[in-house]
């Protein structure tokens, strides 16, 4: 039963994986529908956790819009939607889930750049 199951989701999952984890710092690019157009627009922000596995798998990027006003999404990872990830700062953390950045706004949420 196990062996049918990753047979078929073998040809859902995206070939292009990027390494990332908690802290980083990512943009997504991913395809918007509005109407009958489509544009791709870029989510940048601060990965908070990475959840799940195989198609399952999602992760929660935070970023700020400014005057101390944060937006969360999450993205499901394999989702035919994201055009690409692109890591723009590995992040130092010790935590796996960095939920603790939802109570701090500003300079508090700022992460040393792993070296």
């Amino acid at each position: 039963m196990e062996d049918t199951m990753k047979l078929v989701e073998k040809e859902y999952l995206s070939e292009n994986e990027v390494v990332f984890g908690p802290g980083d710092t990512v943009a997504i690019s991913y395809t918007i529908r509005e109407g009958n157009k489509t544009r791709t627009q870029t989510f940048q922000g601060t990965v908070i956790q990475k959840k799940g596995a195989g198609l399952g798998a999602s992760f929660t990027v935070r970023k700020s819009s400014g005057n101390n006003i944060y937006v969360e999404r999450i993205f499901p990872s394999h989702s035919p939607l994201i055009t690409g990830i692109k890591v723009v700062q590995r992040g130092k953390v010790r935590r796996a889930k960095l939920y603790y950045l939802r109570e701090r706004t500003g300079k508090a949420t700022r992460i040393k750049e792993k070296k």
